[in-house]
């Protein structure tokens, strides 16, 4: 059988990912950190190249997208680049990994994006500075910590309760869906007893809780239980939790794939592989 092999890459602001589909199967996928962005698309090439055994001439075509994308030009090795709107990529990413034929797909990477997708159409919806950046950028000037996965690992040894002020706190009883241990105020508790873990826990929540509200608005306004969670922040090991109690005081079903870090760059590819 000849090999066709179709590449995605999304050139994000810290990191640029990559996928690869063989024959219309996803059959790889990569991440390498993002500097210029020829650079980071030559490097996850390369990268790819390597660690698949695959060749150059096997690639008929790359879709490119993300901020980075307008700065690549036309062809990288001489293979066409095909320009694809990141919103599209972000809801075809996050429809493809979760199997679902529309959905909220929220795209938590540097900032937040949120998309209502639909077969090949995308919504832009809107969206926050609040993201993986304010993460990291927060643990930095509390903590003096910017790597991710330290700061993921920290936060399992964290009491939220002697950072955040919960509706058990103020209030004698549950406030309509509100359960007592729900957050009332992010770093309200003003407590000398929190330790960095338990900073770092609160880093997230306010995070994740905040993104996780963002999706819970836009799933109300377009009257779907399902939104989609794809990004780097996925990966964090307490927000399956966070999100799982925002699930049960809202209705909302939350659907982290696996892959979902790469979903971007997933949805680009799916834009050639599955074009009309």
């Amino acid at each position: 059988m000849d090999h066709h092999l179709t590449l995605g890459i999304d050139i994000g602001g810290t990191t640029t990912d990559l996928a690869c589909f063989e024959n219309g199967h996803l059959i790889h996928v990569l991440s390498v950190r993002a500097d210029d962005p020829v650079t980071s698309a030559s490097g996850a090439l390369g990268k790819f190249i390597s660690e698949s055994g695959k060749s150059l001439a096997e690639i008929q075509q790359i879709a490119v997208t993300g901020v980075g994308a307008h700065s690549v030009g036309t062809d990288l090795f001489g293979i066409p680049l095909r320009q694809i709107d990141e919103f599209s990529a972000i809801g075809m990413g996050g429809l493809f990994l979760s199997g679902l034929k529309e959905a909220v797909v929220v795209s938590l990477g540097t900032g937040t994006a949120v998309v209502k997708a639909k077969g090949r159409s995308a919504q832009h919806l809107g969206g926050s500075g609040v993201g993986g950046g304010t993460l990291i950028g927060l643990s930095k000037y509390m903590l003096k910590i910017s790597d991710f996965e330290v700061l993921s690992e920290m936060a399992q040894k964290g009491d939220l309760s002697k950072v955040d002020l919960s509706i058990g706190d103020i209030a004698k009883d549950s406030i309509g869906n509100l359960p007592a241990n729900a957050t009332a105020s992010n770093f309200g508790k003003h407590s000398d007893k929190a330790g960095n873990e338990d900073l770092a826990i609160g880093i997230i929540n306010l995070v994740c809780q905040t993104v996780g509200m963002l999706a819970v608005f836009a799933s109300r306004t377009e009257n779907t239980k399902k939104v989609v969670l794809t990004g780097k922040m996925t990966r964090l090991a307490k927000l399956p939790e966070i999100f799982s109690r925002l699930e049960l005081m809202f209705g909302i079903h939350f659907i982290i794939p696996k892959k979902a870090e790469y979903s971007t760059a997933i949805g680009a590819a799916c834009a050639l592989v599955f074009e009309a």
